[in-house]
C-alpha cells in the first residue's frame, strides 16, 4: 500500500532510512532515538531487544549471534519494504552479533511517522521482518552445558 499522508504537500523525508547496522560492538539507545528524529513525526516507536536470562525453560548463560554477509542487504530490503507500506519520516535498526551475556543489547529498532499509531505498526512490521528474514543466527549456551542454534529466519 502507498504511504498516505494528512496534509497537502507533505512527503516521506528524501532518505528515511537513517541506521542501518550489523555491528560487533555494544548498541546505543541514544544513536538510535536520535536516528529517527523528526520534525514532522508525532509518533516514534522504538523496540529493544535484549539477552535473557531463560528460554524454553532452561537457564541461559550467554549467546552468540551470527550474520550471513548478506544480513545487512537483507535487513536493508526490509527496512525499504517498511518504508514503502508505511508513512516513515525515519528508520533506523542496528543488530548486534559476536557474543552477548544475559542484559545485553541485541537488537534496537525505532520508527517515526506522523502519528502513533502507524509508528507502532511500522515498528513491530520492521522488527517482526527483521527476525524472520534477516539471516542472523542465535546461539544460545544454557546452564546445563548443552546449547543450541536458533535460525533468525
Amino acid at each position: 500500500m502507498a504511504p498516505t499522508y494528512d496534509h497537502p504537500g507533505e512527503r516521506a523525508a528524501a532518505d528515511p532510512i537513517r541506521l542501518l547496522a550489523i555491528r560487533d560492538t555494544p548498541l546505543s539507545l541514544d544513536e538510535v532515538f536520535r536516528a529517527v528524529g523528526d520534525d514532522a513525526a508525532g509518533g516514534t516507536a522504538l523496540f529493544v531487544g535484549t539477552v535473557r536470562n531463560h528460554d524454553g525453560g532452561a537457564d541461559v548463560d550467554a549467546l552468540g549471534y551470527s550474520g550471513h554477509p548478506t544480513a545487512e542487504a537483507e535487513l536493508r530490503r526490509v527496512a525499504e519494504k517498511v518504508v514503502a507500506d508505511y508513512p516513515v519520516r525515519a528508520l533506523a535498526a542496528v543488530h548486534r552479533v559476536g557474543d552477548l551475556t544475559v542484559g545485553d543489547l541485541a537488537v534496537v529498532v525505532a520508527v517515526s511517522c506522523p502519528h502513533r499509531g502507524e509508528a507502532f505498526e511500522a515498528c513491530r512490521k520492521l522488527i517482526d521482518d527483521l527476525k524472520h528474514e534477516v539471516p542472523i543466527w542465535k546461539h544460545q549456551r544454557f546452564s546445563d552445558g548443552t546449547e543450541e542454534w536458533v535460525g533468525a529466519c
